[in-house]
């Protein structure tokens, strides 16, 4: 009877994992569910075969396969579809090299025959048949007939189309060149290396009249949408000021002639801005590739003159464009070519590398534009999703508002309605006032945001040379730690100036009270080159009068450049304050920093690492270095940070505002000076290294201190002191394997963080100079906080107690875990409480 019993089951498990045949209608039910839950569990699959009768001879096991492999299949389907795109991307790719490598090879043998060409123009001036053909000029005028092919057309007629489409076929042919061909010196950008993800191939110019870059890459996008995104100049292009379409003459071929008027934003308060009068031409190739080419009518290149604007320097687009053709399977490999003069001889020699350098041009415009297109293709496929329920679209709009109202406030355009105050005797920091809102609508601002009874935007804006500061670095501590720079009470006039009711110009505290930040992430581009978060600012009151101060404000910032292997990026904190539930048209009144490299040279000044840049500022002045004075290094970067802050004032208090606003600028500038001195680098190196060890009087009297008050209350070493000078007793507890850190102790005060040796600032993950800006409350997490509370009073009678393992958090918000903890009275000379040392041993990080 059992061994009928067994056999009975066994037939039934094999019945149940038979093949079964599934109908149309079987499948279509499935298929339902499927779309629905992809997974659905046993009590679900039970379910289904209760609620559809066609389903009732199917086992649940069975029903369990069919999901099983669907769900499989599913993901097959998705995979050959991910190895398809990636196909497509490799041979488009590998199309693109093979061109760039035919190019390349056109140039070299250009090279040899220059080189042979050379070499006979230096024997026979060594032999003396000629005569004033040295080998420099002959090199020269061949390279000047190479790189400037402009005719000359004086006698074209403006208003003749026929002229203006001559003129256009000859940008086309000169774009071509630049971009397929080799009328210019092209070399690679460190890092840009070619693949399936990356941005593409970036050239710039080498030995080329003005500055030149040029990149090739691919998109998923159709030639038709990629023109008419890079058309949009000003949506992607943050230094694009506006762009005016004056005339437009269609062209015999069916192209398109347009003459433009551009106006560009100056990056630094330091130099005019420029603006551009151009011919640009949209036409068709035969292959089916879409090209649009541009460049500026001058005398030389005859057409139209432009409109004149004495507040702008005019510079000069040599042919340039985009060159857009289609891609088997979808998508589009586009070639990109920025060739400008700048007119580099109108601005202080200090700032000329601005000017002067190719990767700085790609980084602002050629790159910005590749980067642009594939972020409008990421975000059209699906592939990246936002928080926040927000549409993509509308986060970038925030982004250029942000950046368009700082270029605004650092340029203080007349025509905008700024006009300059009087200076105090100090010429460091530049005041521009606003009092006309009605020039700012359709633009950042809004009448509303200025009281009825008259007032109107100040804005206070300095600029500095930094000396072997990296911009990204310096912008990325700025963002992490605010309150070392930032004043609460500045950041409250700022936050209440959003309100209905005026808010009270606040009074000069020396150092207000602690505050602190949280970040919130918002959005984000595909390279990580920039970044849009909302900061909350918790504000810590100690007194009753505090109170209602201290309270939570909002910002809206960008950050961008803080990558530090990119050549040439300009880096940039720019920020605005905003309500905690902002609107997509919330009002904004941007404020921040902008630090922008020079390329480095080797015979710069490296005096000091900060200096005013008005002891510079004669155009063409020399910047020799003093007879004795020797650079230690080849290594000198140099970069200029622009500061501009903006603030809303009433007629009334426009004198204190300005005030306030001057004084906070220079405790700012005060500040990014110090904290420039502290994270640069050493000159011997471009790598940050070890966090070097403090060696005041009083970080000598601490170490003795805490080293003598551990001794002490525990009746033991804190270390094995090889020598009881200072600098010895120092250096240990500097290089001491646990992390010691002191803090203050204050009764109306939460304690926070005085002194800290090495392996303590590698666990908070923060420096010397940043350590004041954390409290223990915020390090501990709240088991730590409850601990310390119990065991606080018996630190104080005992003067030491030992506190069980736990957890706590770095500056960076990372979890941090110890073993034990030890925490004592630090005492003084005279034996009284100075502060409380911790020790954690034994920590990591979760």
């Amino acid at each position: 009877m059992a061994l009928t019993l067994h056999k009975d089951s066994a037939n039934n498990q094999m019945d149940s994992s038979k093949y079964v045949r599934y109908t149309p209608e079987q499948v279509e039910a499935l298929e339902r569910v499927y779309a629905e839950c992809p997974k659905p569990s046993s009590l679900r699959r039970q379910q289904l075969i209760r609620e559809c009768p066609i389903l009732s001879n199917i086992e649940p096991k069975q029903i369990k396969v069919w999901f099983q492999n669907r769900r499989c299949r599913e993901k097959q389907r998705k995979e050959a579809s991910r190895l398809q795109t990636v196909n497509r991307k490799l041979t488009a790719m590998n199309k693109l090299l093979m061109e760039e490598n035919d190019r390349l090879q056109k140039q070299v043998s250009h090279l040899v025959y220059e080189n042979g060409y050379m070499k006979q123009q230096i024997q026979t001036a060594s032999a003396g048949t000629t005569t004033d053909n040295s080998c420099e000029s002959v090199v020269m005028s061949g390279q000047n007939q190479q790189q400037n092919p402009t005719p000359q057309h004086p006698n074209r007629d403006a208003n003749n189309p026929a002229g203006l489409l001559a003129i256009a076929e000859e940008t086309l042919a000169e774009f071509l060149s630049k971009a397929t061909g080799t009328a210019v010196d092209w070399v690679q950008m460190i890092g840009m290396k070619p693949g399936p993800d990356s941005i593409g191939i970036v050239a710039v110019s080498r030995n080329c009249s003005g500055v030149a870059a040029r990149a090739c890459g691919l998109v998923s996008l159709e030639p038709t949408k990629v023109a008419e995104i890079l058309k949009d100049r000003q949506s992607w292009y943050r230094d694009c000021r506006c762009v005016e379409v004056l005339s437009i003459v269609p062209a015999g071929n069916g192209g398109t002639i347009e003459l433009m008027y551009m106006q560009t934003y100056a990056p630094t308060t330091l130099a005019a801005a420029r603006d551009f009068w151009t011919l640009r031409y949209t036409t068709s190739l035969e292959d089916g590739s879409l090209v649009i080419c541009e460049r500026s009518l001058t005398s030389s290149t005859g057409g139209p003159t432009g409109p004149p604007a004495t507040t702008f320097i005019r510079a000069e687009m040599l042919p340039s464009g985009y060159l857009i053709r289609p891609c088997e399977g979808g998508g589009s490999i586009i070639h990109i070519v920025d060739h400008i003069d700048l007119d580099v001889w109108s601005v202080p020699e200090v700032l000329r590398p601005l000017y002067e350098s190719s990767k700085i041009l790609a980084q602002k415009l050629t790159i910005a534009a590749l980067q642009h297109i594939r972020q409008i293709a990421q975000e059209s496929s699906g592939e990246i999703q936002y928080g926040g329920g927000r549409q993509p679209a509308v986060l970038r709009t925030f982004s250029q508002r942000l950046c368009r109202g700082f270029n605004d406030a650092v340029n203080g355009f007349v025509d905008d309605g700024w006009s300059l105050m009087g200076t105090d005797g100090v010429e460091d920091v530049t005041i521009a006032i606003n009092s006309s809102p009605n020039k700012f609508l359709g633009s950042n601002y809004n009448a509303s945001m200025f009281p009825a009874f008259g007032g109107g935007v100040l804005c206070a804006k300095a600029s500095m040379l930094l000396q072997n500061v990296p911009p990204a670095l310096l912008v990325r501590f700025l963002r992490e730690h605010r309150s070392e720079w930032a004043d609460y009470g500045v950041d409250a006039y700022s936050a209440a100036c959003l309100k209905a009711s005026p808010y009270a110009v606040p009074c000069a505290r020396p150092g207000g009270f602690p505050s602190s930040q949280v970040i919130l992430p918002l959005a984000h581009t595909i390279e990580h080159e920039e970044f849009l978060e909302v900061v909350r600012i918790e504000g810590h009151a100690f007194s009753p009068e505090d109170v209602t101060l201290a309270r939570d404000m909002y910002l809206l910032q960008l950050c961008s450049g803080v990558d530090e292997n990119a050549i040439g990026a300009c880096a940039q904190l720019v920020f605005a304050p905003i309500d905690e539930s902002f609107a997509d048209d919330a009002l904004l009144l941007p404020s921040g920093f902008r630090v922008i490299p020079l390329d480095p040279k080797s015979d710069g000044p490296a005096a000091t690492r900060t200096l005013d840049l008005a002891s510079t500022m004669e155009v063409g002045s020399a910047n020799a270095r003093p007879s004795g004075e020797a650079d230690l290094s080849g290594y000198n970067l140099r970069s200029v940070l622009t500061i501009a802050f903006q603030f809303t004032f009433e007629n009334h208090t426009r004198d204190n505002v300005a005030a306030m606003a001057r004084q906070y600028v220079r405790s700012v500038v005060g500040s990014v000076q110090r904290v420039a001195m502290a994270i640069a680098p050493s000159r011997l190196s471009t790598q940050l290294g070890p966090k070097s060890l403090p060696g005041s009087p009083e970080a000598l009297t601490l170490a003795r201190w805490i080293s003598r008050s551990y001794r002490i209350h525990t009746g033991t070493e804190l270390f094995r002191a090889e020598s009881t000078t200072g600098d010895a007793i120092l250096k240990q507890l500097w290089h001491h394997s646990d992390a010691i850190m002191c803090c203050s102790v204050k009764t109306n005060a939460s304690p926070v963080f005085t002194f800290a040796n090495q392996a303590g600032l590698d666990m908070l993950e923060t420096t010397l100079v940043a350590l004041q800006d954390i409290m223990l409350d915020k390090v501990l997490d709240e088991s730590g906080r409850k601990i310390l509370c119990s065991e606080f009073s018996k630190i104080m009678q005992q003067g030491f107690a030992y506190l069980p393992a736990g957890i706590c958090v770095s500056s960076m918000n990372r979890p941090v875990s110890y073993e034990q903890a030890i925490a004592w009275k630090v005492l003084n000379d005279d034996d009284s409480n100075h502060c409380l040392a911790f020790m954690f041993m034994s920590w990591s990080f979760v």
